[in-house]
């Protein structure tokens, strides 16, 4: 008895075996309007089975397509290279054969297989982009499913896009920052202290803490108005060997991290068999209570002096320690407003400190593993200072302000013709004032200098005998 053929079911059917022209969604809308109610048919969806392709004035090209996607990229082509490149896709979706058309401009996409491509972008959404894929028919009724499955599997799809944008540093730097292309962000670094002469083993990270606690603590009772913002660990390489090596606390396994904890010098060996220290110095961070205030110094032939001392703190601060008291204001540091602005620091029991000459920070910044603070010489600063008054050339000085409501009062830079006005000064505690804040000129500054193994150009100071630095 012969057997009868069995029927194709739906599912399996010639007709949902042709291979068709589909769209393929690349980028999604800024608002997702293709999943919207009334905006679905306005935009075209991932399965949706091309029908018809009119560019521009040209006839309107349809279903099915010669060459499948490669017919309709070089239909593309044809029409980009001769400025044709808005386009009208029609198409049907879904098991309804529900229409949907989608006004576009065609685009160049990324190439593949070393030729281009051409993609489409809404008219009604530039974000949304859309390519051409060949398909088969069963396959874009299955993806095409219900509307709520497509917005399910769409979700799923779905990434948040980064990117790259040109940022105007140069112009943000000098508009957004109290100092022009200055950071307000202020640190020291204080490295481990050696334990013994040949500096084979360090103090623990606990005694460099302490340390860095000390001279913020110690910089603040002397009256410089700074305030505490962080403190981290900074990890600098070094290499090592001998006594140092075999003392170092070894970091080749996991086991030995414990050990790492309160060390401030561990060790590891490279590939090459090198040994490879590591020191955890501390980094601190202040800043100013009050931000930093620029007074601005012009010159002129007449001044035969600036008006005003500069000495400098333990910590290594520099700070207008007297200025003149010129009534008639003939003094360049008179005319600045610089006076005033002394004696605001002294009713507010603080140190006038100078951060920046020039534009040039003249900050403490490090603290070497024999405990010396590398800063900057008053003595020098002095020479270059009165080098502005012989050339007659302004002078930009930046000072340590103790008051936020007092600078936000004052403008960026001092003119030279009002003394600063400042808001009533706090009442900060009471603290001890370096002797040297009201010091008279006849008074001696006894100063120490050395090498230290900071670096070549560190220095320290030792017994011999300067005046006061007046300039």
């Amino acid at each position: 008895m012969p057997m009868e053929r069995p029927r194709p079911s739906d599912h399996g059917s010639p007709q949902k075996r042709v291979q068709v022209v589909a769209i393929e969604c690349l980028r999604g809308g800024a608002k997702a309007e293709e999943w919207g109610a009334d905006d679905d048919r306005l935009l075209l969806q991932t399965g949706d089975i091309v029908e018809e392709i009119k560019i521009g004035g040209s006839a309107a090209a349809r279903s099915p397509f010669k060459g499948g996607r490669g017919g309709v990229q070089k239909m593309l082509h044809s029409a980009f290279k001769r400025g044709e490149t808005s386009i009208a896709v029609r198409v049907r979706r879904g098991r309804e054969g529900e229409a949907a058309e989608m006004q576009a401009c065609v685009v160049p996409g990324d190439e593949a297989g070393g030729r281009r491509s051409y993609v489409l972008r809404a008219i009604r959404d530039p974000n949304y982009v859309v390519g051409f894929v060949d398909r088969w028919e069963g396959e874009c009724i299955a993806l095409q499913g219900s509307r709520c499955k497509r917005v399910v599997c769409a979700l799923s799809k779905a990434q948040i896009q980064d990117g790259y944008i040109p940022y105007p540093w140069e112009r943000k730097m000098k508009e957004s920052l109290p100092v022009p292309s200055s950071s307000c962000f202020l640190s020291i670094l204080l490295l481990p202290k050696a334990s013994d002469q040949v500096a084979s083993q360090y103090n623990c990270l606990d005694d460099t803490l302490a340390r860095a606690n000390s001279w913020l603590n110690s910089s603040q009772a002397s009256g410089v108005p700074i305030a505490f913002m962080n403190v981290q660990t900074e990890a600098l390489l070094t290499k090592i060997s001998g006594e140092m090596a075999s003392s170092t606390v070894n970091a080749g396994s996991l086991s030995d991290l414990s050990n790492l904890a309160n060390t401030s010098l561990y060790g590891f060996e490279d590939y090459h068999g090198v040994d490879i220290g590591v020191v955890r110095a501390v980094r601190l961070w202040y800043g100013p209570i009050g931000g930093e205030i620029a007074v601005e110094i012009k010159l002129l032939e007449s001044d035969s002096k600036l008006g005003f001392a500069i000495s400098r703190t333990e910590e290594g601060f520099i700070y207008i320690s007297s200025v003149i008291d010129d009534q008639d204001n003939r003094a360049a540091s008179s005319r600045s407003g610089l006076r005033e602005l002394y004696r605001e620091a002294e009713a507010a029991s603080k140190l006038l400190v100078v951060s920046r000459v020039s534009n040039e920070t003249v900050l403490p910044w490090l603290v070497s593993s024999t405990g010396a603070i590398r800063c900057f010489d008053t003595v020098s600063l002095s020479q270059k200072l009165s080098l502005h008054r012989h050339a007659l050339s302004p002078i930009v000085i930046h000072f340590f302000m103790w008051d936020r409501p007092a600078t936000a009062s004052s403008s960026p830079a001092r003119g030279n013709s009002s003394p600063p006005k400042t808001a009533p000064p706090l009442q900060p505690p009471q603290v001890a004032v370096p002797s040297g804040v009201h010091s008279e000129p006849e008074e001696l500054l006894e100063l120490r200098l050395e090498r230290d193994t900071a670096g070549a150009a560190s220095f320290r100071f030792h017994d011999f005998a300067l005046p006061n630095n007046w300039v």
